[in-house]
């Protein structure tokens, strides 16, 4: 903790520790390496060398002020401070919405039907929730076996046939007006009917009263409407406002009726654009609509007594219809664009509820707690119960510090505190209850309808904007490396700290839409299992530590905070899929390196024959690779045996698996080939690694760094002429360890730069695997699919407060892993194996389980 909170108060000190001196009235500054200078008004010099010196100086005060800023930051902002206001965030924040939605209604049905805004000139926001974008199959699997009315005016027809598109993009107007409309899909039983009824009267009434009487033919939706001929016939008079008011009094209990075991919707009239009306229209104003919209919401449901039977009201379509009826053919009609919002809208109302998916989060009530997921708050509120009694009780016997683990992604080991940290009886049972509040916070954020969510939008500021915002901050905090080597410690987490930061940055801004994001982004998550390949094969080779204690620490690390959200969350392992895929890689790395003849680097120095042995192994897994890559069937066979399925399925399929294991398959090989490559040179002194020296010597080192950068704009050219994801995703795994070599060779090729890192992205670099697991819940919202909003109406600020949290709850998260891990993990031989054997029976155990409340869930269906 205390490592990682000096980490976060990056110091400022440019090339020595010397501590900067409060107020610098000297002429020198040398304690920040800056070369020695007089004051700029000395009088004796010339006019040259006065500027000179006074040109000198100010670069120096500039240095000066830049170091000081930097200190003054971290002085009152450190991790444990940002961890408190987060809480106290989290908290107010909790509070508000459960207040809001409590006095101020936090129906998400009526949230969709009501309000919203576009994002860009076509995508609908409703407000606070997510509208999910039906397909023509879901839509027949959800009205199967029902019948919808459409009922009304020309403005319904128009609906009517925006609906029928969703469920048979096929089907166009065919010009029939004044008439009922029929359309029916016989592949799924679904009839979708539109009834003429331009005018709200007693032949409207009698129709829903025969609704009532005969079950046989009620339809199961009714969506409603009418006002404009009641306008138009009547010139806009009083009197007809008022009859509209006595006929929709008269209608309002059959409609009342119908929707205690169905449902209705009264669409409100949308506006008109007035100066695009024809003479015979030019009284339907949107004075005269507005007066017919409020006494409808005035007369529907006036029936206090029977709260469930609800006519709800389409309002959205009114909204967006603000923003695009100046697009109106007629003035009257709205464009189709419009049109099809209101109808999607509809479609959200009626199906999220029924088929639940999972960026559909309006109208969705609340599941029912999980078995697993009622186990898992079992625990940790009997966590939390043994806490409070040793704490009451005082038992803070100590127990021996161990060693910090080591770091899971690179495989390198990490220098233990200076201070011994003692744990006693006591800690692991606190740090449990700090993941269980804050698994309380990911629950509450993505399971619970307390917070609210909004879709994605891309658009090309909201990427690169923030991009450029990071890579000046990650500029701002630069400072001298410890060491000079190549992919020295400080410098593989800075590379994972920014390249973690561009993947969040893509994420939320729903970037993968835009294929040459897309493309650059493929390469960054290659890079990562390239580290891993690098790291791992590095340690095995140096090391040879192939213990039983080291694995498990690593394994430990990666998985620890998977499996618990997979628990709480109710989603399986392969969902967080980037923890799957690096644990299997590091048993692959660790299998090929344990295996006879185990070849280290103290063996390869005693004869050049085991280097080629190497090699014949770093073969033997590429051989392994190509021959699974093409052997889909057999892949998917292997992977699909229970209970190994459970580790590797998602939605019942091995696909997900499939297609995220060959997409980077090389990358582990190429992190090993070029760690062997890197390690065998720099025994044999073939690397200058010395500061401000270049890597090779100056000819070779100039090429190197023009094959490079042509590397670069090759790439970035072809990744922007691609044409669609799966011809690109094609070539991904054979050029993108070019584009990884190219980057590595930029960065260390020149000394100065081996000689500098940034604190910024290096701290981000630490709590990079926590960070993207972290944001699929607490970040981004619905599994990935859209936004968490905690500032609702302020999409800036909202990005700042749940970004900050976010990071320090990824933070806390890589602190309780380490300790829990530290207790744990014991480097006892006997006690390591009896725990193994009890989480391989809670392990079975969770897997019986899960797979009877499947079968139980099956067999309901």
């Amino acid at each position: 903790m205390m490592e990682d909170e000096k980490h976060m108060q990056v110091v400022a000190v440019a090339a020595s520790e010397k501590p900067a001196p409060a107020m610098p009235h000297a002429t020198t500054v040398a304690e920040f390496g800056v070369v020695d200078a007089p004051v700029c008004s000395a009088p004796y010099r010339s006019a040259a060398s006065h500027l000179s010196a006074c040109c000198h100086g100010g670069a120096k005060m500039a240095f000066l002020a830049y170091s000081l800023g930097k200190r003054e930051i971290n002085q009152y902002f450190s991790i444990k401070n940002a961890k408190l206001l987060s809480v106290a965030a989290v908290i107010l924040l909790t509070l508000f919405h459960t207040v809001s939605r409590y006095y101020g209604g936090g129906d998400t049905c009526e949230w969709l039907l009501s309000s919203g805004r576009y994002l860009g000139e076509t995508v609908w926001q409703p407000y606070g929730c997510m509208m999910h974008k039906y397909k023509n199959t879901e839509a027949k699997t959800c009205l199967a076996e029902k019948r919808v009315a459409f009922v009304g005016d020309s403005r319904i027809r128009q609906l009517f046939y925006s609906y029928i598109q969703i469920i048979d993009p096929a089907q166009r107007a065919d010009g029939r007006k004044h008439e009922n409309i029929l359309f029916e899909d016989r592949s799924a039983s679904v009839n979708v009917d539109f009834l003429w009824y331009a005018e709200v009267n007693n032949s409207l009434k009698e129709r829903l009263i025969s609704w009532r009487k005969d079950p046989s033919i009620k339809p199961d939706v009714v969506i409603i409407g009418a006002a404009t001929w009641s306008i138009k016939l009547h010139g806009g008079s009083s009197e007809a406002l008022q009859q509209y008011r006595a006929n929709l009094t008269a209608i309002s209990l059959p409609l009342e009726q119908l929707a205690e075991d169905g449902e209705v919707y009264w669409v409100l009239q949308d506006p008109v654009h007035e100066e695009g009306l024809s003479d015979n229209r030019k009284m339907i104003t949107n004075e005269q609509l507005e007066l017919y919209n409020k006494v409808v919401l005035s007369t529907l449901n006036s029936n206090k007594k029977n709260s469930k039977a609800r006519v709800r009201f389409l309002g959205a379509s009114r909204q967006a219809a603000m923003e695009t009826i100046t697009q109106s053919a007629d003035g009257l009609h709205l464009p189709e664009s419009t049109r099809n919002v209101a109808a999607m809208v509809l479609m959200n109302a009626v199906c999220n509820k029924v088929l639940r998916p999972i960026d559909g989060s309006c109208c969705q009530a609340l599941p029912a707690p999980s078995l697993l997921q009622k186990l898992t708050a079992c625990v940790f509120l009997g966590s939390a119960l043994v806490f409070l009694v040793l704490h009451a009780l005082g038992h803070n016997r100590s127990w021996k510090s161990r060693p910090t683990p080591p770091d899971v992604e690179s495989g390198e080991e990490k220098k233990p505190a200076t201070a011994a940290s003692l744990l006693n009886h006591k800690a692991p049972f606190q740090a449990l209850c700090k993941m269980g509040l804050i698994m309380v916070y990911f629950y509450l954020c993505d399971r619970a309808d307390v917070f609210m969510k909004e879709q994605k939008f891309y658009t090309h500021s909201t990427f690169f904007i923030p991009l450029v915002y990071m890579f000046v901050l990650g500029i701002f905090y630069s400072e001298n490396s410890k060491e000079t080597k190549l992919l020295n410690r400080e410098q593989t987490d800075e590379w994972k700290g920014w390249m973690q930061l561009v993947i969040l940055i893509y994420h939320i801004s729903g970037a993968s839409v835009f294929i040459p994001v897309y493309m650059h982004v493929r390469v960054l998550v290659a890079a990562y299992l390239f580290q891993t390949g690098y790291g791992h094969f590095s340690f095995f080779w140096l090391k040879g530590d192939f213990g039983l204690y080291r694995v498990c620490q690593v394994l430990f690390r990666l998985n620890f905070l998977v499996v618990v959200l997979c628990l709480v969350m109710d989603r399986p392992y392969q969902f967080y899929y980037f923890v799957p895929l690096v644990t299997f890689w590091f048993v692959v790395i660790y299998a090929t390196m344990a295996m006879w003849p185990q070849i280290l680097q103290k063996k390869a120095n005693g004869s050049g024959m085991w280097h080629i042995g190497i090699l014949v192994k770093l073969l033997g897994l590429l051989l392994f690779i190509c021959f699974f890559a093409y052997s889909q069937g057999l892949f998917e066979n292997i992977f699909s045996v229970w209970p190994i399925s459970k580790l590797f399925e998602l939605n019942g399929s091995i696909h997900e698996w499939w297609f995220r294991w060959k997409l980077d398959r090389f990358a582990i090989i190429h992190g090993m080939l070029f760690a062997f490559v890197y390690l065998v040179l720099q025994k044999c002194q073939g690397l200058s690694e010395e500061k401000g020296e270049p890597l090779f010597s100056t000819r070779i080192s100039n090429i190197l760094l023009l094959i490079s950068v042509f590397s670069f704009m090759t790439y970035s050219i072809w990744a922007s002429s691609c044409k669609n994801k799966t011809e690109c995703n094609e070539l991904h795994p054979y050029i993108s360890g070019l584009q990884i070599l190219a980057f590595i060779l930029i960065r260390n090729i020149p000394g100065y730069s081996r000689s500098l890192y940034s604190s910024f992205f290096a701290w981000f670099g630490k709590i990079s695997l926590e960070l993207f697991i972290c944001q699929y819940h607490i970040w981004l919202a619905a599994d990935t699919k859209g936004i968490l909003v905690l500032i609702p109406g302020n999409p800036s600020l909202n990005i700042i407060i749940s970004t900050f949290i976010f990071v320090c709850v990824a933070h806390e998260i890589s602190v309780i892993t380490n300790d829990l891990a530290q207790v744990a993990i014991p480097k006892d031989g006997g006690a390591l194996l009896r725990r193994l054997l009890a989480a391989g029976v809670f392990t079975l155990g969770l897997l019986l389980v899960s797979r009877s409340a499947e079968g139980n869930q099956g067999g309901g269906h």
